[in-house]
């Protein structure tokens, strides 16, 4: 039987080095990896490039790495809810690839499906074209752009079992299943980590073929953005 259940974070992020590229899963504090940005933070990673839709808040998720200073390039598409990532940038600290929304995402899935490039009409005529071949298809022009290329994938599901199938909960189901087996390992945490078999195969999004290593995480806050509420 296939067992991909490691003991803690610890065990999960073996291997991760200065200098590495990682993916991290999540949208805004939606379905983040909250265990193993904090180890990330306890092991005092640095040089980091992050590709992630956003850099979470400036005390929460990937704003925890950016305050230590850990992350060196940040690919991401909305960063609009944290203002040292604001600061750095500007300062010139940190380097920063903005990147159309969809484009992020199908970048992820196109390494997670083996493909190496593609070609998309977002952002041409604009900054993000610059230095990419263009082609026309359908009387529309189009920009290649290439899959990433990473060394790690760290996604975060609600449930797993031992084989690393994964099912996702509610809108937690954003970056995490694009990024799973897009890098060379893929890490995952769940909620709920169950034995292999107990999963109904209909409710899995991701299979166990795409996942390298899954942990049960704790603890997690599960952090709204902006919370709004109504005067009663």
């Amino acid at each position: 039987m296939i067992n991909k259940k490691v003991k803690s974070v610890e065990e999960a992020l073996q291997g991760i080095e200065n200098g590495m590229t990682l993916m991290l899963g999540g949208f805004g504090l939606c379905g983040i990896p909250e265990n193993s940005i904090a180890e990330l933070v306890q092991k005092e990673t640095r040089d980091l490039t992050c590709i992630s839709n956003n850099a979470g808040v400036d005390d929460f998720g990937l704003g925890l790495l950016l305050q230590k200073k850990q992350i060196k390039k940040m690919i991401s598409s909305y960063v609009g809810e944290n203002a040292e990532f604001e600061r750095q940038m500007l300062s010139g600290e940190l380097e920063v690839d903005l990147i159309p929304q969809g484009t992020l995402a199908e970048r992820c899935r196109a390494a997670q499906a083996g493909i190496p490039a593609f070609f998309t009409p977002a952002g041409y005529g604009t900054e993000v074209a610059e230095g990419k071949e263009v082609r026309e298809f359908n009387g529309k022009m189009h920009i290649m752009e290439h899959a990433f290329k990473a060394d790690f994938a760290i996604i975060k599901a609600w449930k797993g079992d031992t084989a690393g199938n994964l099912i996702f909960k509610g809108t937690a189901r954003n970056f995490n299943p694009a990024m799973a087996g897009a890098a060379k390992i893929t890490v995952a945490e769940v909620e709920e980590l169950v034995e292999a078999g107990t999963l109904d195969p209909n409710q899995i999004h991701i299979p166990g073929i795409l996942v390298q290593r899954i942990f049960q995480g704790e603890k997690y806050e599960k952090r709204i953005e902006q919370r709004t509420v109504r005067i009663r």
